[in-house]
């Protein structure tokens, strides 16, 4: 039990970031925070060392967030209901809170795998080779795509910029 509390102390908030990155709702980050952390604690024996604890979690995160969606959309509920029934240092721009809420507006525009890799990439703060794994891709598809949806992005904002 104290390996579990342990993990739970070490990834929680890395999960819950990243969640929160992609859905933008705290309570639904919550829960499907809780919901992989017992999908991880009632799995442990699957968990084969092929990767970090870290991306074993976001992997089982990610899939909690998809069956929601997945729930969500079958139902046609909004997710709120659903839950509960730039340029290189585009990073340092999350420190100023007015255009870190137009990143995230702007996240939320983007298509997928972008929006995830770039949450995973900044929120999670996941290295290139355990986001390839995620994807099933290499660590070089993880660097090539967050490259291109950081540039979606800084292009987004520059446009948001002029039209003020």
């Amino acid at each position: 039990m104290k390996e579990l509390d342990e993990i739970y102390r070490l990834y929680a908030a890395d999960i819950y970031r990243y969640i929160l990155g992609l859905s933008r709702n705290e309570a639904l980050a919550k829960d499907v925070l809780q919901n992989t952390m017992l999908k991880a604690f009632t799995s442990a024996d699957k968990f084969r060392g092929e990767s970090s604890v870290k991306t074993w979690l976001c992997g089982i995160a990610k899939n909690e967030y998809c069956n929601i969606l997945r729930r969500a959309d079958s139902k046609n509920l909004p997710l709120d209901e659903a839950a509960n029934a730039v340029d290189e240092n585009i990073e340092h721009r999350f420190n100023d809170r007015f255009q870190a809420l137009e990143i995230h507006r702007i996240l939320h525009e983007l298509d997928e795998p972008y929006k995830e890799i770039f949450s995973l990439r900044v929120f999670a703060e996941l290295k290139f080779a355990d986001i390839g794994e995620i994807f099933g891709k290499s660590e070089n598809w993880a660097r090539v795509t967050f490259y291109r949806a950081k540039e979606k992005i800084i292009k987004l904002l520059r446009e948001k910029e002029e039209n003020l």
